[in-house]
Protein backbone atom coordinates (compact mmCIF):
# COMPACT_ATOMS: atom_id res chain seq x y z
CA UNK A 1 0.00 0.00 0.00
CA UNK A 2 1.41 2.87 -1.02
CA UNK A 3 0.99 5.94 1.62
CA UNK A 4 3.46 8.54 -0.07
CA UNK A 5 0.73 10.80 -1.45
CA UNK A 6 -2.75 11.34 -2.24
CA UNK A 7 -1.52 11.66 -5.53
CA UNK A 8 -0.57 8.01 -6.13
CA UNK A 9 -4.55 7.04 -6.60
CA UNK A 10 -6.10 6.78 -9.97
CA UNK A 11 -9.58 8.66 -10.59
CA UNK A 12 -12.67 8.33 -9.03
CA UNK A 13 -14.40 6.00 -10.83
CA UNK A 14 -17.68 8.71 -11.28
CA UNK A 15 -14.79 11.06 -12.71
CA UNK A 16 -13.60 8.33 -15.01
CA UNK A 17 -17.41 7.69 -16.49
CA UNK A 18 -18.19 11.55 -16.96
CA UNK A 19 -15.21 11.64 -19.39
CA UNK A 20 -16.52 8.61 -21.21
CA UNK A 21 -20.13 10.26 -21.36
CA UNK A 22 -18.15 13.45 -22.44
CA UNK A 23 -16.18 11.85 -24.91
CA UNK A 24 -18.66 11.83 -27.76
CA UNK A 25 -20.41 14.58 -29.89
CA UNK A 26 -18.71 17.37 -31.80
CA UNK A 27 -18.24 20.51 -29.25
CA UNK A 28 -16.53 23.78 -29.88
CA UNK A 29 -12.88 24.16 -28.42
CA UNK A 30 -11.07 26.32 -26.15
CA UNK A 31 -14.38 26.14 -24.09
CA UNK A 32 -16.37 27.40 -25.69
CA UNK A 33 -19.20 24.64 -25.42
CA UNK A 34 -22.17 25.04 -23.23
CA UNK A 35 -20.45 21.93 -21.19
CA UNK A 36 -17.57 24.14 -19.61
CA UNK A 37 -20.09 27.37 -19.15
CA UNK A 38 -22.14 24.84 -17.26
CA UNK A 39 -19.44 23.73 -15.25
CA UNK A 40 -18.12 26.82 -14.59
CA UNK A 41 -21.55 28.33 -13.35
CA UNK A 42 -21.53 25.27 -11.31
CA UNK A 43 -18.45 26.01 -9.39
CA UNK A 44 -19.18 29.57 -9.30
CA UNK A 45 -22.49 28.30 -7.14
CA UNK A 46 -20.87 26.41 -4.35
CA UNK A 47 -19.25 29.32 -3.92
CA UNK A 48 -22.46 31.37 -3.74
CA UNK A 49 -21.40 34.27 -5.67
CA UNK A 50 -20.74 35.49 -8.90
CA UNK A 51 -16.88 34.31 -9.09
CA UNK A 52 -14.69 33.74 -11.50
CA UNK A 53 -13.66 30.03 -12.80
CA UNK A 54 -10.69 28.97 -14.65
CA UNK A 55 -10.29 25.47 -15.19
CA UNK A 56 -6.45 24.39 -15.85
CA UNK A 57 -4.92 21.20 -15.35
CA UNK A 58 -2.06 21.12 -12.49
CA UNK A 59 -1.70 22.46 -9.26
CA UNK A 60 1.14 24.59 -10.18
CA UNK A 61 -0.41 26.02 -13.48
CA UNK A 62 -3.43 26.85 -11.21
CA UNK A 63 -1.16 28.83 -7.98
CA UNK A 64 1.44 30.48 -10.78
CA UNK A 65 -1.42 31.44 -12.68
CA UNK A 66 -2.94 33.02 -9.79
CA UNK A 67 -0.01 34.23 -7.87
CA UNK A 68 0.69 36.22 -11.18
CA UNK A 69 -3.00 37.77 -11.33
CA UNK A 70 -2.10 39.20 -7.95
CA UNK A 71 1.59 40.31 -8.24
CA UNK A 72 3.40 42.46 -10.48
CA UNK A 73 7.57 41.42 -11.56
CA UNK A 74 8.99 44.24 -8.70
CA UNK A 75 6.25 43.16 -6.49
CA UNK A 76 6.49 40.49 -3.24
CA UNK A 77 4.54 37.55 -2.34
CA UNK A 78 4.24 37.03 1.53
CA UNK A 79 4.27 32.98 1.79
CA UNK A 80 5.01 30.08 4.69
CA UNK A 81 8.30 29.19 4.57
CA UNK A 82 7.14 25.65 3.65
CA UNK A 83 4.50 26.35 1.34
CA UNK A 84 4.19 24.42 -1.54
CA UNK A 85 4.65 27.66 -4.11
CA UNK A 86 7.71 28.51 -2.58
CA UNK A 87 9.65 24.86 -2.21
CA UNK A 88 8.20 22.52 -4.77
CA UNK A 89 6.89 24.67 -7.63
CA UNK A 90 10.34 25.09 -9.27
CA UNK A 91 10.12 28.84 -9.53
CA UNK A 92 7.17 28.97 -11.33
CA UNK A 93 5.52 31.78 -9.63
CA UNK A 94 8.48 33.56 -10.34
CA UNK A 95 8.28 32.45 -13.92
CA UNK A 96 4.56 33.51 -14.42
CA UNK A 97 4.92 36.95 -12.54
CA UNK A 98 7.77 37.93 -14.73
CA UNK A 99 9.91 37.85 -11.66
CA UNK A 100 7.79 38.59 -8.32
CA UNK A 101 9.76 37.50 -5.72
CA UNK A 102 8.77 35.03 -2.86
CA UNK A 103 9.23 35.92 0.79
CA UNK A 104 8.83 33.50 3.87
CA UNK A 105 7.51 33.89 6.69
CA UNK A 106 8.03 31.79 9.92
CA UNK A 107 5.59 29.96 11.84
CA UNK A 108 4.39 26.59 13.28
CA UNK A 109 2.80 23.55 11.94
CA UNK A 110 2.93 25.10 8.44
CA UNK A 111 0.91 28.08 9.52
CA UNK A 112 2.36 31.77 10.27
CA UNK A 113 0.10 34.79 12.14
CA UNK A 114 -1.11 37.62 10.92
CA UNK A 115 1.38 39.29 13.33
CA UNK A 116 3.78 37.72 11.41
CA UNK A 117 2.73 38.99 8.25
CA UNK A 118 2.27 42.65 9.97
CA UNK A 119 5.86 42.78 10.68
CA UNK A 120 6.75 41.66 7.34
CA UNK A 121 4.99 43.80 5.54
CA UNK A 122 6.69 46.75 8.08
CA UNK A 123 9.97 45.44 7.15
CA UNK A 124 9.36 46.01 3.22
CA UNK A 125 10.41 49.73 3.04
CA UNK A 126 7.17 50.18 1.06
CA UNK A 127 8.08 52.72 -1.63
CA UNK A 128 11.77 52.50 -2.04
CA UNK A 129 12.46 52.06 -4.97
CA UNK A 130 15.20 49.31 -4.52
CA UNK A 131 12.88 46.66 -2.77
CA UNK A 132 10.61 44.46 -4.45
CA UNK A 133 6.70 45.70 -3.36
CA UNK A 134 4.39 43.88 -1.16
CA UNK A 135 1.63 42.67 -3.35
CA UNK A 136 -0.24 39.79 -1.61
CA UNK A 137 -0.08 37.00 0.65
CA UNK A 138 -0.51 33.20 -0.25
CA UNK A 139 -1.69 30.48 2.38
CA UNK A 140 -2.51 26.87 1.78
CA UNK A 141 -5.04 25.09 2.94
CA UNK A 142 -4.37 22.74 4.45
CA UNK A 143 -0.59 23.30 4.51
CA UNK A 144 1.66 20.82 3.81
CA UNK A 145 1.96 19.59 7.23
CA UNK A 146 -1.93 18.44 7.31
CA UNK A 147 -3.07 21.58 9.45
CA UNK A 148 -5.78 23.50 8.88
CA UNK A 149 -6.56 27.51 9.31
CA UNK A 150 -9.58 28.08 11.03
CA UNK A 151 -11.89 30.86 9.82
CA UNK A 152 -10.89 33.05 12.23
CA UNK A 153 -7.27 32.96 11.40
CA UNK A 154 -8.34 33.13 7.53
CA UNK A 155 -10.24 36.54 8.48
CA UNK A 156 -7.71 37.72 10.34
CA UNK A 157 -4.84 37.15 7.51
CA UNK A 158 -7.08 38.89 5.46
CA UNK A 159 -7.48 41.98 7.52
CA UNK A 160 -3.58 42.92 7.43
CA UNK A 161 -4.13 42.25 3.44
CA UNK A 162 -6.64 44.96 3.26
CA UNK A 163 -4.70 47.50 5.50
CA UNK A 164 -2.04 47.42 2.91
CA UNK A 165 -3.87 47.08 -0.10
CA UNK A 166 -2.05 42.94 -0.48
CA UNK A 167 -4.15 40.90 -2.45
CA UNK A 168 -5.39 37.39 -0.47
CA UNK A 169 -4.39 34.13 -2.51
CA UNK A 170 -5.62 30.70 -0.80
CA UNK A 171 -3.65 27.46 -2.41
CA UNK A 172 -6.62 25.00 -1.63
CA UNK A 173 -4.77 22.15 -3.57
CA UNK A 174 -6.50 20.19 -0.57
CA UNK A 175 -9.31 22.85 0.00
CA UNK A 176 -12.03 19.92 0.05
CA UNK A 177 -10.21 18.18 3.22
CA UNK A 178 -10.37 21.40 4.67
CA UNK A 179 -13.86 21.99 4.46
CA UNK A 180 -14.87 18.69 5.55
CA UNK A 181 -12.75 19.50 8.52
CA UNK A 182 -14.10 22.71 9.37
CA UNK A 183 -17.67 22.00 8.54
CA UNK A 184 -18.05 25.40 6.89
CA UNK A 185 -19.16 26.04 3.50
CA UNK A 186 -16.73 26.64 0.29
CA UNK A 187 -17.52 29.76 0.54
CA UNK A 188 -16.97 30.50 4.31
CA UNK A 189 -13.29 29.30 4.15
CA UNK A 190 -12.94 31.34 1.22
CA UNK A 191 -14.38 34.83 -0.24
CA UNK A 192 -16.36 35.54 3.09
CA UNK A 193 -13.41 34.80 5.54
CA UNK A 194 -11.68 37.62 2.78
CA UNK A 195 -9.70 35.90 -0.16
CA UNK A 196 -9.57 36.89 -3.56
CA UNK A 197 -8.55 34.34 -5.80
CA UNK A 198 -8.14 30.60 -5.07
CA UNK A 199 -6.51 27.57 -6.47
CA UNK A 200 -9.01 25.21 -5.74
CA UNK A 201 -7.81 21.47 -6.38
CA UNK A 202 -9.71 18.20 -7.37
CA UNK A 203 -6.66 15.86 -8.87
CA UNK A 204 -5.50 14.89 -5.40
CA UNK A 205 -9.00 14.11 -4.19
CA UNK A 206 -10.36 11.99 -7.14
CA UNK A 207 -9.97 14.16 -10.53
CA UNK A 208 -7.80 12.77 -13.43
CA UNK A 209 -6.76 16.41 -14.44
CA UNK A 210 -8.64 18.80 -13.04
CA UNK A 211 -7.83 22.28 -11.10
CA UNK A 212 -9.46 25.51 -11.14
CA UNK A 213 -8.38 29.22 -10.06
CA UNK A 214 -11.83 30.97 -8.78
CA UNK A 215 -11.21 34.61 -8.38
CA UNK A 216 -13.61 36.52 -6.31
CA UNK A 217 -12.32 39.90 -7.18
CA UNK A 218 -13.87 40.96 -10.60
CA UNK A 219 -10.63 43.28 -11.71
CA UNK A 220 -8.45 39.80 -11.71
CA UNK A 221 -11.11 37.95 -13.30
CA UNK A 222 -11.38 40.13 -15.81
CA UNK A 223 -7.91 39.31 -17.86
CA UNK A 224 -7.19 36.30 -16.46
CA UNK A 225 -8.42 34.23 -19.20
CA UNK A 226 -5.81 35.90 -21.15
CA UNK A 227 -2.89 34.99 -18.36
CA UNK A 228 -4.26 31.19 -19.14
CA UNK A 229 -3.86 31.15 -22.89
CA UNK A 230 -0.45 32.97 -22.77
CA UNK A 231 0.41 29.86 -20.03
CA UNK A 232 -0.63 27.52 -21.76
CA UNK A 233 -3.67 25.82 -19.92
CA UNK A 234 -6.90 26.85 -22.40
CA UNK A 235 -7.29 23.56 -23.44
CA UNK A 236 -8.43 23.16 -27.07
CA UNK A 237 -10.19 20.08 -25.66
CA UNK A 238 -11.65 22.00 -22.72
CA UNK A 239 -14.87 19.96 -22.29
CA UNK A 240 -13.06 16.68 -20.96
CA UNK A 241 -11.50 18.97 -18.26
CA UNK A 242 -15.39 20.63 -17.42
CA UNK A 243 -17.07 17.22 -17.18
CA UNK A 244 -14.11 16.19 -14.60
CA UNK A 245 -15.39 19.38 -12.62
CA UNK A 246 -19.42 18.98 -13.39
CA UNK A 247 -19.29 15.23 -11.35
CA UNK A 248 -16.92 16.28 -9.09
CA UNK A 249 -19.09 19.09 -8.02
CA UNK A 250 -22.22 16.38 -8.62
CA UNK A 251 -23.94 14.88 -5.04
CA UNK A 252 -21.12 16.43 -3.34
CA UNK A 253 -18.59 14.16 -4.46
CA UNK A 254 -15.80 16.50 -3.75
CA UNK A 255 -16.94 16.43 -0.45
CA UNK A 256 -16.79 12.87 0.22
CA UNK A 257 -14.03 12.25 -0.66
CA UNK A 258 -12.11 14.30 1.10
CA UNK A 259 -14.43 13.17 4.67
CA UNK A 260 -13.56 9.99 3.78
CA UNK A 261 -9.65 10.77 3.43
CA UNK A 262 -9.82 12.68 6.50
CA UNK A 263 -11.16 10.19 8.48
CA UNK A 264 -9.13 7.26 6.87
CA UNK A 265 -5.86 9.69 8.52
CA UNK A 266 -7.82 9.76 12.12
CA UNK A 267 -8.23 6.29 11.88
CA UNK A 268 -4.47 5.50 10.98
CA UNK A 269 -3.05 7.83 13.74
CA UNK A 270 -5.45 6.55 16.42
CA UNK A 271 -4.37 2.91 15.62
CA UNK A 272 -0.86 4.00 15.40
CA UNK A 273 -1.13 5.56 19.22
CA UNK A 274 -2.11 2.44 20.61
CA UNK A 275 1.53 1.12 19.69
CA UNK A 276 4.37 0.85 21.95
CA UNK A 277 6.67 3.88 21.27
CA UNK A 278 4.53 5.30 18.74
CA UNK A 279 4.12 9.01 18.93
CA UNK A 280 1.48 10.48 16.85
CA UNK A 281 3.83 14.28 16.49
CA UNK A 282 0.73 16.72 15.53
CA UNK A 283 -3.02 16.46 15.61
CA UNK A 284 -4.40 14.94 12.10
CA UNK A 285 -6.93 17.50 11.29
CA UNK A 286 -6.58 16.97 7.33
CA UNK A 287 -5.57 13.45 5.81
CA UNK A 288 -2.09 13.38 6.58
CA UNK A 289 -0.82 11.86 9.65
CA UNK A 290 2.85 12.16 10.63
CA UNK A 291 3.93 9.11 13.34
CA UNK A 292 7.67 9.01 15.09
CA UNK A 293 7.85 5.33 15.25
CA UNK A 294 10.99 3.26 15.96
CA UNK A 295 13.56 2.64 13.40
CA UNK A 296 12.95 -1.06 13.15
CA UNK A 297 9.32 -0.46 12.90
CA UNK A 298 10.36 1.98 9.44
CA UNK A 299 12.59 -0.61 8.05
CA UNK A 300 9.88 -3.46 8.89
CA UNK A 301 6.80 -1.49 6.81
CA UNK A 302 9.50 -0.58 3.90
CA UNK A 303 10.79 -4.76 3.75
CA UNK A 304 6.54 -5.42 3.82
CA UNK A 305 6.46 -3.02 0.56
CA UNK A 306 4.96 -0.15 2.31
CA UNK A 307 5.64 3.08 0.84
CA UNK A 308 5.87 6.68 2.57
CA UNK A 309 8.16 9.37 2.88
CA UNK A 310 10.43 10.33 5.72
CA UNK A 311 10.74 13.60 7.50
CA UNK A 312 14.10 14.60 9.03
CA UNK A 313 16.16 12.52 11.13
CA UNK A 314 14.11 11.66 14.01
CA UNK A 315 11.76 8.70 12.90
CA UNK A 316 9.04 10.52 11.83
CA UNK A 317 7.16 9.12 8.36
CA UNK A 318 4.65 10.87 6.62
CA UNK A 319 1.02 9.04 5.98
CA UNK A 320 -1.11 10.26 3.69
CA UNK A 321 -4.58 8.81 2.83
CA UNK A 322 -7.13 9.23 0.05
CA UNK A 323 -10.49 8.94 -1.15
CA UNK A 324 -9.52 5.68 -2.41
CA UNK A 325 -7.61 4.41 1.39
CA UNK A 326 -9.75 1.80 2.28
CA UNK A 327 -9.98 0.95 6.26
CA UNK A 328 -8.63 -2.66 5.18
CA UNK A 329 -5.19 -0.51 3.96
CA UNK A 330 -5.01 1.15 7.23
CA UNK A 331 -5.83 -1.48 9.83
CA UNK A 332 -3.19 -3.60 7.26
CA UNK A 333 -0.70 -0.83 7.79
CA UNK A 334 -1.19 -0.97 11.76
CA UNK A 335 -0.84 -4.45 12.08
CA UNK A 336 2.08 -4.31 10.39
CA UNK A 337 3.30 -1.74 12.64
CA UNK A 338 2.70 -3.57 15.80
CA UNK A 339 4.33 -7.00 14.25
CA UNK A 340 7.29 -4.90 13.70
CA UNK A 341 7.81 -3.41 17.03
CA UNK A 342 6.93 -6.61 19.23
CA UNK A 343 3.28 -5.74 20.40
Amino acid sequence: MNFASDNVTGAAPEILAAIEAGNTGALMPYGNDDVTRAAEAKAAALFETEAGVFFVATGTAANSLALSATTPPWGAVFCHGGAHVFDTELAAPEFYSGGAKLITLPGDNGKFKPETLETAIADAQVGNVHHVQPASVSITQATETGSIYSLDEIAAIAKVCKAHGLKLHMDGARFSNAVAALGCSAAEISWKAGVDILSFGATKNGALTAEAVVIFDPDMARDFGYRRKRGGHLFSKMRLLSVQWDAYLTDDLWLRNATHANAMAKRLADGLSGLPEVTITQTVEANIAFPQLPPAVIEGLKNDGYLFYERGGDHVIRLVCSFATSEEDVDGFIAAAAEHGGA
